[in-house]
């Protein structure tokens, strides 16, 4: 061999790696935050190389459905709350819940106290902003149950305020009561000046009407191909090794997702706080879907009045072939 065909050889060896990792997109339902820290703990501590994988993580934001990127291809795997999931499914994307990372409900209702809301009784004749596209059944369901209707501010009904994904009905009195985070738009509220003893929380997991959020969803047909359930088992296992160590370690994951948040608009204060408010939900799971959990959004789906985002129980939804092996 003459010496530039000993040179193509040497190059060649140096550019093709032992082995090639294989890829993983993973669709992220809202911007980059400690809310998803967990699988950016994963990349930053090599829990995913490891595993043999290059995880590609997209962020999410307003004008992008996790639902709609995985249905067009463009995500081999996506972050969605169940009542999405669920009502997509019903409607012919066949989703699958592989694993449930997050163990506990962070969404609640903040009052105003000196508005006289002290229980969930007082919620009648009020104001209150609600989050829609398919944020609003839980509450749907909560105020079933209460045996309060939504038809107007009135005696036995409370008036439905389309809320956006900001705090400002609250501030500005437009609305007795907000849909929150207890990991985000609460420290809004707190941040804007506003004492804590001055309000009044509901979290929806206290309620009994709470649905999950922030689960592992993968199309259905993908789970008849071994070598993608082998990824996304590695990708499971790897991903549940970073939410733990966000738990353990709440300020090094903050810093974490900070690195990876190009935009610049996430504050060192904030992603710190939410990060000790997230590790509360993740705690208690290891990743595997707790079919308990699993009923009850179902029938909180279910109950929720006259246009239920669902309109009987799902089957199929939820596999735990995934974490099964992931993890045992």
């Amino acid at each position: 061999m003459n010496f530039k065909g000993i040179a193509a050889a040497a190059a060649m060896s140096l550019a093709t790696p032992a082995f090639a990792a294989d890829e993983v997109t993973l669709q992220l339902k809202w911007v980059t935050q400690a809310q998803f820290a967990g699988y950016y703990v994963a990349l930053d501590q090599g829990f995913y190389e490891e595993e043999g994988l290059t995880v590609n993580v997209l962020p999410g934001g307003p004008d992008i459905a996790p639902t709609q990127v995985i249905a067009g291809g463009g995500a081999d795997v996506v972050v969605e709350w169940m009542p999405a999931a669920l009502a997509a499914r019903e409607n012919g994307l066949p989703l699958v819940n592989i694993a449930q990372p997050f163990k506990s409900s962070g969404m609640m209702l903040t009052c105003w106290k000196d508005a006289g809301i002290e229980t969930p009784a007082d919620l009648d004749n009020r104001t209150l902003g609600v989050w829609f596209f398919g944020n609003e059944y839980p509450f749907l369901s909560w105020m079933s149950s209460l045996g309060i209707k939504t038809d107007g501010k009135m005696e036995g009904s409370v008036e439905v305020l389309k809320q956006g994904f900001n705090v400002d009905p609250l501030l500005q009195r437009q609305a007795d009561c907000i849909s929150t985070m207890t990991y985000n738009e609460y420290w809004q509220v707190i941040d804007a000046g506003v004492a804590p003893e001055e309000l009044v929380t509901f979290k929806y997991q206290d309620q009994g009407v709470a649905t999950m959020e922030d689960g592992l969803y993968v199309m259905e047909d993908k789970l008849s191909d071994p070598a993608f359930v082998d990824r996304m088992t590695r990708f499971v296992r790897a991903s549940m090794k970073g939410w733990k160590w966000a738990e353990e370690n709440p300020e090094d994951a903050a810093m974490i997702v900070l690195d990876y948040d190009e935009t610049g608009a996430q504050t060192e204060a904030h992603q710190i706080r939410m990060m000790g408010e997230v590790a509360k939900l993740t705690a208690g799971s290891n990743g595997t879907l707790d079919p308990a959990d699993y009923e009850r959004t179902v029938a909180t789906l279910l109950a929720g009045g006259s246009d239920p985002v669902i309109t009987k129980a799902p089957e199929g939804a939820w596999s735990h072939a995934i974490t099964d092996a992931a993890l045992n």
